[in-house]
């Protein structure tokens, strides 16, 4: 029973140890990126779920300053500006307008990759790999919240810049989303009207106004 309870100590500590260098490395990402006026990222977007023999792979780039952003995926530019979202679709001639940056709490996008592990989740250190030449530290987190559609995220940090380097989600229902950033950028010299929506470029769109 004493060498169980030893056992179980140690199984303990080395959790409890692993979890709060997790915490710390995430904690330094944060800083870091809190830091910078804007951030600038190129990406790239999988989405897999082998049992439905799914398989989608696009690229993207999106602008950050505070909570204002501008994305650009799937021919789809979403920008909001600190109140509204603004879905542009020149496909479709639409543009979707919302009250609020309305994303699903379960859908990590590229805006919300440098800041949703800040809360909502446990930590473990996960494995480190070399990528293109570069140690990528992977840090496993796990939801609090039992209901959620996400098993488990592991997000990979560069050891030296302490930027992220990519992200993969595992989904319950076995659908797994990788993003990974191609280019990282900080404090460019972004446009005054970057995050504005103009109307007057899409007086022939159909507005589509949500509640």
């Amino acid at each position: 029973m004493k060498k169980f309870i030893t056992v179980l100590l140690i199984t303990l500590s080395i959790s409890a140890f692993s979890q709060n260098k997790g915490k710390a490395l995430l904690q330094e990402v944060s800083a870091k990126v809190k830091s910078y006026d804007n951030i600038s990222l190129d990406f790239k977007y999988v989405l897999e779920n082998t049992s439905e023999n799914i398989k989608q792979e696009t690229r993207g780039d999106v602008v950050m300053q505070g909570e204002k952003y501008r994305l650009n995926i799937l021919g789809i530019t979403r920008l909001f500006d600190g109140k509204t979202m603004y879905s542009i679709s020149p496909e479709d001639e639409e543009v979707t307008i919302s009250s609020d940056n309305a994303d699903e709490e379960d859908n990590i996008t590229p805006s919300k990759m440098l800041s949703f592990y800040e809360d909502g989740y446990t930590y473990s250190m996960d494995i480190e790999q070399n990528i293109k030449g570069r140690k990528v530290q992977y840090v496993k987190l796990t939801p609090i919240d039992s209901n959620s559609e996400i098993k488990h995220i592991l997000l990979g940090v560069d050891k030296q810049t302490k930027h992220i380097y990519n992200l993969i989600q595992i989904g319950k229902n076995g659908t797994k989303t990788t993003l990974t950033v191609n280019s990282f950028k900080t404090n460019e010299p972004l446009s005054k009207t970057l995050f504005t929506f103009d109307d007057n470029k899409y007086k022939d769109y159909y507005i589509n106004k949500l509640d």
